[in-house]
């Protein structure tokens, strides 16, 4: 496998994102809704919120995953971060993933001073909890019927 490039998203991504977050196996473990619309996605990598990093991890200039990580802007919690995180199907288990997660506790740890990361993930998503798991991450508790997915309500875990 060639090299994985993290770097920040430009607005040529849009439509790699836009077709990552339409495959079912992605969005299902994400919040977003089905059938995301190309604008939707032109419009987030153009406007960025201050203290958001939009990150994309490429193999040969291909995007094949996303994490997007908010440093929160409250007074009183400066110190949190939270994140979110979408690898293709087609290269789970290939390290996209680590390598985004490296990239992102780099900025929080070593730019941000950022002393706490949050994320939740549905509790049926061992592949992710084993990635968070190996980067230091706990579960601190259970989110019980944390969202919908396909029609029934899903717990969440709170690493």
């Amino acid at each position: 496998m060639h090299e994985i490039v993290v770097r920040h998203v430009e607005r040529k991504d849009a439509e790699a994102l836009h077709q990552l977050f339409s495959h079912p196996a992605v969005y299902r473990d994400t919040l977003q809704l089905p059938l995301p619309s190309k604008e939707m996605w032109q419009q987030r990598v153009s406007e960025i919120k201050p203290g958001t990093y939009c990150l994309v991890a490429c193999i040969d200039e291909l995007v094949v995953g996303q994490l997007t990580v908010e440093l929160n802007q409250r007074l009183r919690r400066r110190h949190v971060a939270t994140f979110g995180i979408i690898v293709d199907a087609c290269y789970h288990g290939k390290g996209v993933g680590s390598e985004l997660m490296k990239a992102m506790i780099d900025i929080c740890d070593n730019w941000a001073a950022i002393e706490r990361i949050e994320l939740t993930v549905f509790t049926d998503n061992q592949s992710a909890i084993a990635l968070y798991r190996k980067f230091g991450f706990e579960i601190e508790g259970i989110n019980r019927r944390f969202a919908v997915r396909e029609g029934e309500l899903v717990d969440g875990a709170c690493p």
